[in-house]
């Protein structure tokens, strides 16, 4: 049996059973992945609230990306900011958006969850990446929790930047 999660805190709900055959032990992974992060200079959910996670369909990310962001359209993860102090914050994602993008770089399930994952846990510390500057900062704090999770540059695709 495994020691009681740092993350024990972090809601994982699981609403398309695709999530758990495509990757075995998902709620370890995710907890995995929220540990390295802290350990890379991302937020520490074992001293904060932690966030809930929701792994669930195209069709739910696009309606919620649809009424937040003004895009109706499906994306891989959106982050939502806590509520209140109390509150952890949100990270959904979209198995179809997420299934498509680790078939198209050639990386496994698993590797991409740690990374939408680790990508959420970021934007919930206030990371971005809409100027270069942030971006560089963000993907370079992604990369070092990838490699430290056992994964490859999230970044790179067959020897590129993407």
């Amino acid at each position: 049996m495994e020691p009681p999660s740092r993350h024990a805190g972090t809601d994982i709900i699981i609403e398309d059973a695709r999530w758990r055959s495509s990757v075995s032990d998902t709620e370890r992974t995710i907890h995995r992945a929220l540990t390295a992060v802290a350990r890379q200079g991302g937020p520490d959910f074992s001293r904060s609230p932690a966030p809930s996670i929701l792994l669930s369909t195209d069709r739910i990310v696009k309606r919620l990306n649809a009424r937040f962001r003004n895009k109706n359209k499906p994306t891989n993860v959106l982050t939502f900011e806590p509520v209140s102090p109390l509150h952890g914050g949100d990270i959904i994602l979209g198995y179809e958006t997420v299934r498509k993008e680790a078939d198209a770089a050639h990386r496994s399930m698993r590797a991409h969850l740690s990374h939408l994952v680790v990508h959420g846990a970021l934007h919930l510390a206030g990371y971005d990446h809409y100027l270069p500057g942030e971006a560089r900062d963000m993907e370079g704090v992604e990369t070092r929790t990838m490699r430290q999770l056992g994964f490859g540059d999230p970044w790179r695709q067959a020897g590129r930047r993407a």
